[in-house]
């Protein structure tokens, strides 16, 4: 998801997302706003690194594949993680993979 919005295009290979970081610039009401993008991998193996990475955030985007039951069910401990290190900060949560979602009627 990064990857497309800060380069553009989607990459044709998995990429693991391990505490990778991205630029980009957004303008929102005539302002130009330079953003820092921070890929902290929601993998438990990683759980002591991530809360170092949050201080100074602005906003926390916390996505999760709609076609994985498990990655929804992971946004409860996102969701107290980050308010426990930065409590008040807003939190936008997404859902990822929608076009490969199949509802049953």
């Amino acid at each position: 998801m990064l990857i497309a919005y800060t380069t553009g295009s989607f990459p044709g290979e998995y990429i693991p997302p391990t505490f990778r970081n991205y630029s980009a610039s957004a303008t929102i009401d005539s302002t130009v706003l330079n953003l820092g993008l921070w890929d902290t991998e929601g993998q438990e193996d990683y759980s002591e690194l991530r809360p170092l990475s949050y201080p100074q955030t602005d906003v926390f985007i916390c996505a999760f594949s709609v076609v994985q039951p498990g990655s929804y069910q992971n946004v409860v401990r996102w969701y107290q993680e980050v308010d426990s290190v930065c409590p008040g900060t807003p939190i936008v949560l997404v859902g990822t993979k929608v076009d490969l979602r199949v509802d049953s009627v």
